[in-house]
């Protein structure tokens, strides 16, 4: 069982910055795969930014150059910095978690937390 707990969104002008943290319940140097998806209103959740237990980072196009996921396994907590925000990065953004226990994969997602960028 992995718990998720997402922070950090809020509302920012275009162009500005927000960090956005996904607190995790166990060891996240456990996990297979952690990531942040997004889901605007009328849309389907989309993948912003993922991260392998040992691999490199992948991004969906719309994010590249603007956004950086991290993680600190000290903390059990995954990072996305997003900076040069749009209008249309808005959207309810989660936290998702990829857990592998022998044969079977289990998959968590958190409750997820607001971004809006206007003005």
């Amino acid at each position: 069982q992995v718990q998720l707990v997402e922070s950090g969104g809020g509302l920012v002008q275009p162009g500005g910055s927000l960090r956005l943290s996904c607190a995790a319940s166990r060891s996240i140097s456990s996990l297979a795969a952690m990531g942040w998806y997004r889901q605007a209103p009328g849309k389907q959740r989309e993948l912003v930014a993922a991260l392998s237990s040992g691999g490199s980072p992948n991004y969906a196009d719309s994010g590249k150059g603007r956004f950086t996921i991290s993680r600190d396994n000290a903390k059990n907590t995954l990072y996305l910095q997003m900076n040069s925000l749009k209008p249309e990065d808005t959207a309810v953004y989660y936290c998702k978690a990829r857990l592998k226990t022998g044969p079977m994969e289990y998959v968590y997602w958190g409750r997820g937390t607001q971004v809006t960028v206007s003005s």
